[in-house]
């Protein structure tokens, strides 16, 4: 099962870990803090990216401190800091309301330095067109090539109704210069909360096809397969996507061919 259904949570949450067997190298935990309440982390041998999906934050790792606030998914773009392998942290909701946030993680090797990514410093491109139009917010991705071992993180914002991943595209194979092969994981946020998007996965060789009903919260698990996803009318969909290689760290999808004309129209 890809699909991982969310469940009420406080604290450290982890949400897909090493040992599910689905995914070899990414891993994402939530936290969710009271104000004033702290959590002690440690990286292991890991590099992660901490994301603020809301409220307001003081982190420290090694001699530096970190901070930021954030409305919500929808409203702001994200701020973030980068942990390197190896190092402990402490996080602390200094705000007055709930904070939460994402900690996505990959196996990592190397001697890295810790850094904030500010809202101001999240790359924003439109991509698409028409009902299949999508906001997309680069958080660690060509922005800091030589600063992280593997990692890659953004955000995707859908209007209702609109379509992301799409033309359908896939990243399970490695063919330089054609297609990079990566793991992918996608976390979702909805707004309204009540609603509900549509997560699609399909594969060609073997041939297979399954939907999933998303809602707020949920997690969806990318280990192969194209993976298009639609928001319900009347609801917009956010999701923290995450992903990571063996080879080259580079966004390279290779879309299938059945669908590419949609981008002549």
């Amino acid at each position: 099962m890809l699909l991982i259904k969310a469940q009420p949570y406080h604290g450290y949450h982890p949400v897909v870990q090493s040992s599910n067997g689905t995914l070899k190298l990414l891993t994402l935990a939530l936290l969710k803090l009271n104000p004033g309440e702290t959590y002690q982390g440690d990286t292991e041998g890991n590099e992660q990216v901490f994301v603020l999906l809301q409220g307001q934050f003081d982190l420290s790792v090694g001699t530096h401190t970190f901070g930021g606030q954030r409305t919500d998914v929808f409203s702001d773009r994200a701020t973030a800091v980068y942990l390197p392998p190896h190092a402990t942290y402490e996080v602390r909701n200094n705000g007055s309301n709930t904070m939460e946030a994402a900690i996505a993680g990959t196996p990592a090797e190397g001697a890295f330095a810790p850094f904030l990514v500010k809202p101001g410093e999240v790359q924003v491109r439109r991509v698409g067109q028409g009902n299949w139009a999508r906001t997309v917010q680069d958080i660690v991705v060509g922005n800091v090539t030589d600063s992280v071992s593997r990692i890659v993180v953004g955000e995707t914002i859908n209007d209702a109704g609109n379509w992301s991943g799409y033309p359908p595209h896939k990243h399970d194979d490695y063919i330089p210069g054609v297609e990079a092969d990566m793991e992918e994981l996608y976390h979702f946020r909805v707004a309204p909360p009540q609603g509900f998007a549509t997560q699609l996965h399909y594969r060609k060789d073997p041939a297979e096809s399954s939907a999933y009903v998303v809602h707020d919260g949920d997690t969806f698990m990318i280990p192969h397969g194209y993976h298009p996803v639609v928001a319900a009318a009347g609801y917009q969909l956010y999701y923290l996507w995450m992903m990571a290689g063996e080879q080259d760290r580079v966004l390279m999808p290779h879309e299938d061919p059945d669908h590419v004309w949609v981008k002549q129209v």
